[in-house]
């Protein structure tokens, strides 16, 4: 199969307003999170529809960014009765909030859109970076218009989509019900190597500590059941070792050490 490549000097017309409010996620590894759940998810992506149907545009095509607009991205398309979805893949967040230092194309677009109108969904905006790589890449293609929409969007984003659901003011981490695990996974992970520097190792943690550990830094409720469900799961893919010890289970973090994976132990 063939790949389409942007050209070098777009002139497509983009909308793309400024930054609302200079805040921005608080520094430290800790910080205020937000499970969504199915219900409200679906909520917002309705209510979503409604504002797009509102503004009177019509869209040829709709791009999801992946992996957080594929959900909202299909429920709009099935809500308004549109065909043709596509989607790219843009990676800047990791697991547990984690980023790198750019939004940077990682599968590209597999299909033409030149002189389409053009809709493009993800679930969030943060910092913004993601949006705006996905419309510069996008108007290389030169479709007719570019136009974006999101479920939520933080006032502390540097670019602000044409359409949004909900406006949060006060910065959280929000944490979508198709991206539980791996959030959780990372926060587990950062919990469990807080101390870890030069051969030095985490004492061995249980599950209750887990438990609160997420309670007390991120505001996250997991009951015990899904919580030893998810550290099972972390066990099998190598990132954690557990230990029983008198009836209780006790977890290390797998550990990095000179490029080589190492468990911690002692």
């Amino acid at each position: 199969m063939s790949i389409l490549r942007p050209t070098d000097t777009p002139d497509t017309p983009i909308s793309h307003k400024s930054r609302a409010d200079p805040s921005r996620r608080p520094s430290g590894m800790r910080f205020p999170c937000q499970i969504m759940g199915w219900d409200e998810t679906y909520t917002l992506a309705c209510e979503l529809v409604h504002l797009i149907k509102d503004s009177g545009l019509g869209f040829d095509i709709v791009v999801a960014i992946g992996r957080g607009g594929y959900v909202p991205a299909r429920v709009v398309c099935d809500r308004m009765l549109y065909n043709d979805l596509t989607s790219i893949k843009i990676e800047h967040y990791t697991m547990g909030a984690d980023s790198y230092d750019e939004a940077v194309v990682r599968f590209p677009l597999s299909t033409d859109i030149q002189d389409m109108r053009v809709l493009v969904i993800d679930d969030i905006t943060d910092t913004g970076k993601t949006l705006e790589q996905a419309v510069e890449y996008l108007a290389g293609f030169r479709p007719k218009s570019i136009h974006t929409a999101v479920l939520q969007h933080k006032t502390c984003s540097d670019f602000v989509p044409d359409f949004y659901a909900e406006t949060i003011t006060e910065w959280k981490w929000i944490i979508y019900p198709w991206a539980l695990y791996e959030d959780l996974v990372g926060f587990i992970l950062k919990i469990l190597g807080e101390t870890v520097a030069e051969g030095e190792v985490t004492e061995p943690v249980t599950t209750g500590s887990v438990r609160d550990a997420l309670a007390i830094g991120y505001d996250i409720t997991v009951g015990t059941d899904e919580l030893e469900e998810m550290l099972l799961e972390m066990e099998k893919a190598g990132l954690i070792t557990g230990k029983s010890t008198d009836g209780i289970k006790y977890w290390r973090r797998v550990a990095e050490i000179g490029g080589s994976e190492e468990t911690m132990s002692g």
